[in-house]
């Protein structure tokens, strides 16, 4: 029987995509100057968190000095910074920032995946990549028995984890939820809450405020509360 152990080893061991293999591992040989004295993990990043997770949260996919760097998802760059940040103070997380793979950080109830596993060029996979990445994402959905809120960041983050769903026929709301930041839509088993993803294009511009980020995640942990 897969188990998330196995399912993992099995991602970070992935050659689906050339294009994205070719860009990965690239960044990982060129770096950028700042992190000219790093080696680079240059492979695909494996999901992170806790097997028992009540939460789950799913990104678009890594950053190319961040995750694609370190070999943690959202980790080592500004979007993590603020993603753990937020988990911290809701109580997901054992520390509020996240430098590195092995720095001590550990998720508490919550588990994060993404859409696609390898950083894409210029942020952005093509149809192809995403479909070839899905079944990690099915497969995760399925051993992760205990998920009663998904948190998704972005509207690709949102629309890929309602089509994934879709294949495993659970159940959907009808019309189907549309992306916004806070929107909550409950699909049976699961509370679905979308979030603008705190990229630096939207934390930069003011159009997600780290009051908005939190309470995302504090609405996450009302739901989850044994009184709620």
């Amino acid at each position: 029987m897969a188990t998330l152990a196995t399912l993992q080893r099995r991602i970070i061991a992935c050659g689906r995509c050339p294009r994205l293999v070719a860009h990965r591992e690239r960044v990982a040989w060129e770096k950028v100057k700042r992190y000219r004295d790093q080696e680079y993990w240059g492979k695909p990043i494996p999901s992170f968190g806790d097997p028992q997770a009540r939460l789950l949260i799913i990104g678009l996919a890594p950053a190319a000095h961040g995750g694609n760097r370190t070999g943690r998802i959202f980790t080592g760059d500004r979007s993590g910074d603020w993603l753990y940040g937020a988990l911290y103070e809701a109580g997901f997380a054992n520390q509020p920032t996240s430098l590195h793979k092995d720095d001590g950080l550990v998720l508490r109830d919550c588990y994060i995946t993404a859409a696609v596993h390898c950083a894409p060029p210029d942020n952005k996979p093509t149809p192809e990549e995403f479909s070839a990445c899905r079944p990690y994402l099915l497969q995760e959905l399925t051993l992760l028995r205990r998920v009663r809120v998904v948190v998704a960041l972005g509207q690709i983050a949102f629309t890929s984890y309602l089509s994934a769903r879709r294949e495993l026929g659970l159940a959907l709301s009808s019309p189907l939820p549309r992306f916004g930041h806070g929107v909550t839509a409950f699909l049976g088993d699961v509370t679905l809450i979308g979030s603008y993803h705190p990229s630096q294009q939207n934390t930069f511009t003011g159009r997600l405020t780290r009051e908005m980020f939190a309470s995302v995640f504090q609405r996450a942990k009302t739901v989850l509360s044994p009184t709620s």
